[in-house]
């Protein structure tokens, strides 16, 4: 294939000066890595149970969704028990399964 040059007054693509290497932006994300600690772990008087609403509504987006781990800091013990303590809740009626 033939490389097609740039008209008079089009953007170049590529290295501005000879011998110069393009830069492409990075494709990633870039995380700033701050190891979190489950709430429940540190707090042994915290306990999750599917009629604690206020203790299960921080746990749950304003859309209804449940909150991963990595955002909430749980680890992988109580995030499973609160995942299960939600959907206790929400089958009972004390929490929404959409956004009110």
């Amino acid at each position: 294939m033939k490389k097609r040059e740039a008209k008079k007054g089009e953007a170049r693509k590529g290295p501005a000066r000879k011998g110069e290497k393009f830069k492409r932006p990075s494709g990633g994300r870039r995380y700033i890595l701050r190891k979190k600690k489950c709430k429940f772990c540190t707090d042994k008087s915290l306990k999750i149970h599917y009629l604690d609403h206020q203790l299960l509504r921080r746990f749950i987006t304003e859309r209804g969704k449940i909150i991963p781990s990595r955002f909430s800091g749980s680890c992988a013990r109580h995030q499973r028990k609160l995942a299960k303590a939600i959907k206790r809740a929400r089958n009972i009626g004390i929490l929404p399964f959409l956004a009110e």
